[in-house]
């Protein structure tokens, strides 16, 4: 990871957290609807390294819940 990655990452990352958990906790209540809610949500969110690390952090609460 270069030194810029690095920085971006570690600057957005509580950020990326939040945000993930944002929209996670909507899962419940939208149900069926969830996934194409989330990608819309994703789709509007920038900068692209920013998304990945919103979804990276998605799928670590998925993880955790399937536990």
């Amino acid at each position: 990871m270069s030194s810029t990655r690095a920085e971006f990452h570690r600057q957005h990352l509580p950020q990326a957290s939040a945000e993930a958990r944002r929209l996670f906790e909507r899962k419940a209540e939208l149900r069926g609807a969830w996934l194409n809610w989330v990608a819309a949500q994703l789709y509007a969110l920038g900068p692209a390294e920013y998304v990945s690390m919103v979804r990276r952090e998605l799928q670590q609460l998925q993880a955790q819940d399937a536990r």
